[in-house]
């Protein structure tokens, strides 16, 4: 799907959200203080933050703060507030402060994956919960794809380098890039991975679905 910064000190909660974002094929890094937060919204390249507020070092409002003080261009970065605090004034505070969403705990993870799908649709300029190019759609709430009136499943790894593509599509995508869309830390890569499963697409979907661009990377037409 995308690389997630998760910003969460408890462990539980943590090691879920990370394992269910995992298993929809998404690549996360967590962190678990404010501090390390901003420093790796600093140092990589995120599609989405997930933030508590209540975080050691420096609260999440604070980062959340900072984030959208800065110039550089991460300042627009989405920032989803998942959090214990469920006043209204601290759900105005965050939404003021710049936050994209706010997701009171205990949350279910279907709802979580839904937000995280709205957020990401309005930050790409796309209405249309669906994802389509001239030759194919892409359902996100699914991970099906639909071409010729036929629908095919999508592995994990599948799903999310093919969405990483058609919510650019005419955009090239090195293997580099497409490394950081779909791992996270400390994920083994293989080698020839990202041609390992852009061939399996091509397999599924036609050759057509997915173009090289020799020598700079690959592309889904418009």
């Amino acid at each position: 799907m995308m690389r997630v910064l998760l910003v969460e000190d408890d462990e539980l909660i943590g090691n879920a959200v990370k394992q269910a974002l995992n298993d929809a094929g998404s690549a996360v890094n967590w962190v678990q203080d404010g501090i390390s937060a901003l420093a790796s919204i600093n140092t990589e390249e995120y599609a989405l933050v997930l933030l508590d507020l209540g975080l050691p070092k420096k609260d999440g409002l604070q980062v959340l703060q900072e984030l959208r003080q800065n110039q550089s261009q991460q300042s627009s970065l989405p920032v989803i507030v998942i959090t214990a605090r469920d006043s209204i004034e601290d759900r105005i505070k965050g939404l003021d402060l710049g936050a994209d969403d706010y997701l009171v705990k205990p949350f279910s993870i279907d709802e979580l994956h839904a937000r995280i799908r709205a957020v990401v649709r309005r930050n790409n300029g796309v209405a249309n919960p669906i994802i389509s190019n001239s030759i194919m759609q892409l359902n996100p709430a699914t991970g099906d794809v639909i071409r010729d009136e036929q629908s095919f499943s999508l592995s994990a790894k599948e799903f999310a380098l093919l969405q990483a593509l058609m919510l650019r599509p005419g955009n090239i995508f090195s293997r580099d890039s497409l490394e950081e869309s779909i791992y996270g830390w400390n994920e083994e890569v293989a080698s020839n991975a990202i041609e390992f499963i852009i061939h399996a697409l091509r397999k599924k979907l036609g050759k057509d679905s997915i173009k090289n661009v020799r020598g700079m990377g690959w592309m889904v037409i418009k």
